[in-house]
C-alpha cells in the first residue's frame, strides 16, 4: 500500500477556510488607512482656511488702524467732521456709532485715497466717526499743589484744567462694499 497522502482530509479542509481571512484583514486595513488619509486632508484644508481668515483679519486691522490715525490728525484741522457732541445733555451715543440709527447724516467719513491706500489686498477704504465726548479734568495737568486729595481740605485752591475728549471709531471698510471680507472695528479716545 503506497500512501503518498499522509495528512488527513480534515486538515486540508481547515486550511482552505483560513485563506479568506487574510483578504478581510487587508480590506479592513485599507479602509482604516483611507479614513486616516481623509482626516489628514480635512485637517490641512481647515488650517488653510483659518490661516486665510487670520490674514484677512490682519489686513482689516491695519486698515482700521489707518482710519484711526487719519481721524486723529483730522480733529485739530477740521471741526466739520465731528459727528455730534455726546457731552451735551439729552444726546445718547451708542458704543458703536456705525450701528446707531440716530447718527446725523454724513457723519461717517471715508479716508481719502491720497491718505491711505489699502492696495489690492484691502477690502475697501477705511471709514471713521468722530464724536465729542465733552470736557473733563485733565489728569496729566499739574494743579500746582501736587494734586493731593487733602489739599482742598486746608483751603488750597489749585488751578483745575480740563481737556476735550473725542471718541474715534474706525472700521476697515463699508459692509455694503466688502462682501465676505473681514470687517475690523477699532475705537480710541483722544484728548485735545
Amino acid at each position: 500500500m503506497n500512501n503518498t497522502f499522509t495528512e488527513s482530509p480534515r486538515k486540508i479542509i481547515q486550511s482552505h477556510k483560513q485563506h479568506g481571512v487574510a483578504l478581510v484583514v487587508a480590506l479592513v486595513l485599507l479602509v482604516v488607512v483611507t479614513l486616516v488619509g481623509l482626516a489628514a486632508i480635512r485637517g490641512t484644508t481647515m488650517q488653510q482656511q483659518m490661516t486665510s481668515n487670520f490674514y484677512d483679519r490682519e489686513i482689516g486691522f491695519q486698515s482700521a488702524e489707518a482710519g484711526l490715525r487719519v481721524a486723529d490728525a483730522t480733529i485739530s484741522t477740521s471741526a466739520a467732521v465731528i459727528a455730534r457732541n455726546c457731552g451735551s445733555g439729552g444726546v445718547q451715543c451708542l458704543a458703536n456709532p456705525f450701528t446707531d440709527a440716530t447718527l446725523p447724516a454724513n457723519s461717517i467719513q471715508t479716508v481719502p485715497a491720497g491718505q491711505f491706500d489699502p492696495g489690492a489686498l484691502g477690502a475697501g477704504e477705511p471709514q471713521y466717526v468722530i464724536e465729542n465726548m465733552g470736557a473733563y479734568p485733565d489728569p496729566n495737568s499739574n494743579t500746582g499743589f501736587n494734586q493731593t486729595a487733602n489739599g482742598n481740605q486746608y483751603g488750597v485752591q489749585g488751578a483745575s484744567t480740563t481737556a476735550v475728549y473725542y471718541r474715534i471709531t474706525a472700521r476697515s471698510g463699508d459692509p455694503a462694499n466688502v462682501g465676505d471680507r473681514s470687517i475690523v472695528t477699532l475705537q480710541t479716545m483722544v484728548k485735545q
